[in-house]
């Protein structure tokens, strides 16, 4: 494994490619419930699994340099309220950054539509209860559509946290990733105030769905985003 790793990295290095690695396995830790357990977990043991992966997570990060361990909230199995849920994500997003910290990863936590943590105003109060500046954020352009949130002021309000990008279209209401040209995204809001606060890292296409097609979609995405790049 650390063989491939080390593959890997150097074919990135050679190709000129950034990498993040994203946490999103859905049926990866339980095979009969999507995405659990969880850090929201009331079971500790639980919320420990899902840790030491998010960790396993760090370690590949660093072995290929990559700019940010990606991961989210995931939703609530229980009906605890909004302040012990957030302080429980927010220990264990601490447990995570010392880890991560450690071994010069950063982390980018994505606000992710249905899950406990949804919107910016969700990540804001999470980014206050776990306390680090650097606890940094994967911003998801479509998701800021799906949710009816400005993007421009998304962007401007986090300029020293902002370690990863999402892209795709996508319609206000429905946390659906399209191909671009489908949905309701204003891309010519998006490109310029990356540039206005200095963002450096990886704008990445995420078409779950398209990966059938991965080839095709690579390509239609390209030519799309030239417009705007």
């Amino acid at each position: 494994f650390l063989q491939q790793l080390d593959s890997t990295a150097s074919l990135c290095e050679r190709l000129k490619l950034r990498t993040v690695v994203e946490t999103g396995a859905r049926f990866l830790l339980d095979s009969r419930r999507k995405h659990y357990p969880t850090l929201l977990d009331p079971d500790s043991s639980a919320r420990d699994h899902r840790l030491d992966f998010l960790k396993r997570a760090v370690d590949t990060a660093a072995r290929l340099g990559s700019d940010a361990v990606s991961f989210w909230s995931g939703t609530p199995s229980d009906k605890e309220g909004e302040g012990v849920l957030l302080q429980r994500l927010a220990e264990g997003c601490q447990r995570l950054d010392d880890y991560a910290g450690e071994r010069g990863v950063s982390l980018a936590f994505e606000p992710e539509p249905g899950m406990f943590i949804d919107t910016m105003q969700m990540y804001d109060k999470l980014w206050a209860a776990v306390g680090r500046r650097g606890f940094g954020l994967t911003l998801d352009l479509g998701h800021l559509v799906c949710q009816r949130e400005p993007i421009v002021e998304s962007i401007e309000a986090w300029p020293d946290n902002l370690y990863n990008v999402h892209i795709e279209d996508m319609k206000a209401g429905i946390h659906d990733h399209l191909m671009f040209g489908e949905g309701e995204t204003d891309f010519q809001q998006v490109f310029p105030p990356l540039g206005w606060i200095g963002y450096t890292g990886g704008v990445f296409v995420e078409l779950s769905r398209h990966s059938y097609d991965a080839v095709n979609a690579a390509r239609k995405s390209m030519e799309f985003l030239k417009r705007y790049v």
